[in-house]
C-alpha cells in the first residue's frame, strides 16, 4: 500500500462515520468515505485513494473502484480546483444547456472535458441535478447555480478565480454531522 493517509482530522471524522454502522455493515460508509478521499486528495480518487479507503473499510478495492467508477460526483482523473458541472438532462437542455456549456467553453478557453492550462477550471457535462424548475443550471462543487445567463456565468467564473481555492461536495456540509 502508498503512504497516501488522511490528515489526522480527517481520519477522525472517517473513523466516526464508520461507527455509525453495525459490525459487518461498515461498507455502508463508502461514499461518505470516497467524498473525503476526494476532498482531501486533490479533488479526484487515485487507485492509492480508493485503496486507502477500502483498506479502512475493510473490503476488497474493486468494491471502492465499483462505487468510484459509477458515480458522475467522483473523479478518477485529475481535475481543476473547481469542476464546473452543467446539467444537460431535458429541462436544462430545453432551457439552453448547450448554450452554457459552448459559453463556459468559449470563455475557458476549452472543450468540455478539459480543464484549463492552469488547473483551476475543468467542465463537465452531467445527468441531472435536480433543479429542474430553475433550469439551465451547474454545480461547482456544492453550490447550485441556476437560472442561468451568459452574464450569471461570467461573474461565477470570475468570482471563483478571485478566491482560486478547490471547491468540493462537502464545501457546505457541516462536517459534524456527515
Amino acid at each position: 500500500m502508498s503512504d497516501i493517509k488522511f490528515s489526522e482530522e480527517t481520519l477522525a471524522l472517517a473513523n466516526k462515520i464508520i461507527a455509525r454502522y453495525p459490525e459487518g455493515k461498515q461498507k455502508s460508509a463508502l461514499i461518505p468515505l470516497l467524498h473525503l478521499a476526494q476532498a482531501e486528495f486533490d479533488g479526484w480518487l487515485s487507485p492509492a485513494a480508493m485503496d486507502y479507503v477500502a483498506s479502512l473499510l475493510k473490503i476488497q478495492n474493486i468494491e471502492a473502484y465499483e462505487v468510484a467508477s459509477f458515480y458522475s460526483m467522483f473523479n478518477l482523473s485529475p481535475v481543476g480546483k473547481c469542476m464546473i458541472e452543467v446539467c444537460r438532462t431535458s429541462s436544462c437542455w430545453v432551457r439552453g444547456a448547450n448554450e452554457v456549456i459552448a459559453h463556459l467553453e468559449n470563455k475557458l478557453g476549452i472543450k468540455e472535458g478539459e480543464t484549463t492550462a492552469d488547473g483551476m477550471f475543468t467542465l463537465k457535462a452531467v445527468e441531472c441535478l435536480g433543479s429542474c424548475g430553475t433550469a439551465p443550471m451547474m454545480m461547482i462543487g456544492a453550490q447550485f447555480h441556476e437560472n442561468l445567463t451568459h452574464e450569471k456565468l461570467d461573474a461565477i467564473i470570475d468570482t471563483c478565480k478571485q478566491e482560486g481555492k478547490r471547491k468540493t461536495y462537502l464545501d457546505s456540509v457541516v462536517v459534524d454531522n456527515y
